[in-house]
């Protein structure tokens, strides 16, 4: 399954579902994570709080393709984006294991083929290698096989790239 999230806005749903299964939008309308953990322990990979990212960490764990359209926020992702992310906790287990002769949590959905990363605005050098070192290690994280960043001046662009 092939998913996007993306922070363009609503209008570009339509557009992005011709590229995609499932396309969420990051639009700043949910509860920021509260980091009680019951995503992990209490009712694995179903957040807490009951809103439209209740179900954020199977849409990330089910996905065998995500892509990211992002604003550059200083070298991260955009406020919106980094809370969807931030509730998909779950989509590891409180276990830990090795991958790669470093310490991870374990993957509660196995492995997954890729990570790609659009994002767009202005965004200097330093920046752009922060976005390459974080997609390398969120695709680590989240147990994907291989990642990629693309970089493009505007929002239109980005979503043409999906």
């Amino acid at each position: 399954m092939k998913t996007i999230i993306h922070d363009l806005g609503k209008e570009q749903n339509e557009r992005l579902l011709a590229a995609a299964d499932q396309v969420v939008c990051a639009d700043g309308r949910y509860a920021p994570c509260q980091g009680c953990f019951k995503c992990w322990t209490k009712h694995p990979a179903a957040c807490e709080l009951k809103d439209a990212l209740n179900q954020s960490c199977r849409i990330l764990g089910t996905s065998e393709d995500l892509t990211i359209i992002t604003e550059n926020l200083y070298g991260g992702y955009s406020p919106e984006v980094k809370n969807l992310l931030d509730r998909s906790i779950g989509v590891s287990t409180p276990m830990s294991t090795y991958r790669g002769g470093q310490m991870h949590h374990t993957l509660r959905y196995g492995k997954r083929n890729s990570l790609r990363v659009i994002v767009y605005g202005d965004i200097t050098e330093g920046e752009k290698n922060t976005l390459q070192l974080m997609a390398e290690r969120n695709a680590v994280n989240w147990g994907f096989r291989e990642h990629s960043v693309l970089f493009c001046a505007d929002a239109e662009e980005a979503g043409g790239m999906a």
